[in-house]
């Protein structure tokens, strides 16, 4: 095997048969006298012990934690784009005929929150910590997705808390205010449940809103005065009935000239 040398005068490195092991000899660069080194003096690197049950020839019998990547299948692809269609269809419906139940409204926050919570969690969560698999994965992702169907709950609840009688009397600042409480309800469900970062927690529930709000404006709903234009007295926006213009009455009225 051979063996590396250093020399000490011109710091050259080269390599020479073990058979001149303990040795003397010029070196091929400066031609200074120089001592090959012995098998004592080789400097041997052991490898770290590893902790845990061995076999009987002291290899670890703990197979390494491999990570599981969470790829959106094509079911959870199928399923998410299928209810969106549905939402979609049902709100194109709800505008052409004019109305909205508040049933419908519901039905679709909910509907649409466990599958874009669930594929938005696929694409969020941290590659390189992995993600939860399996029932752990159903259960915090429900309990996630709940709570964002939950927030267009809380944005109606503020607003007839607040004294309006319709969504449609929400001005500006009291459409901010709700939104932004939504937003931290919605962002601290994804932090405590799905583990996210911050930005990414964010996101997580922007695709849920978006889409949800996206599907209310197609319906016609009037979440907000300056969203849907809606008058304060007058908040699904139809038009005031203008009073009759009434002409003065002619105190002399002229009679009418007789062409003969």
């Amino acid at each position: 095997m051979p063996i590396p040398v250093t020399c000490p005068s011109c710091l050259a490195r080269f390599t020479v048969s073990d058979k001149y092991a303990g040795k003397q000899g010029p070196c091929p660069k400066c031609k200074q006298t120089i001592t090959v080194p012995d098998k004592s003096q080789e400097v041997v690197i052991h490898a770290p012990e590893t902790e845990g049950p061995k076999d009987s020839t002291g290899r670890p019998v703990l197979k390494p934690i491999r990570r599981t990547e969470l790829n959106p299948s094509t079911i959870q692809i199928g399923i998410a784009v299928g209810v969106a269609a549905i939402c979609l269809i049902a709100a194109i419906a709800a505008r052409i005929n004019g109305s909205t139940p508040t049933i419908g409204l519901a039905l679709v926050a909910i509907g649409l929150a466990y599958p874009l919570a669930s594929v938005g969690y696929t694409f969020f969560k941290d590659d390189e910590l992995g993600g939860y698999i399996g029932k752990e994965r159903w259960i915090r992702v429900g309990i996630c997705s709940a709570v964002f169907a939950v927030t267009w709950g809380l944005y109606w609840f503020l607003s007839y808390y607040f004294g309006n009688k319709s969504l449609g009397e929400i001005d500006t600042i009291q459409m901010a205010i709700f939104i932004g409480i939504m937003f931290a309800a919605g962002v601290g469900a994804s932090l405590g449940t799905c583990e996210l970062e911050a930005g990414q927690a964010f996101l997580h529930y922007s695709i849920y809103f978006v889409a949800t709000l996206l599907l209310a404006l197609i319906a016609g709903v009037p979440l907000a005065q300056p969203i849907s234009g809606a008058n304060p007295k007058d908040p699904y926006g139809l038009p005031k009935p203008s009073a009759p213009i009434l002409l003065p009455a002619n105190p002399n009225p002229t009679p009418p000239v007789n062409a003969d």
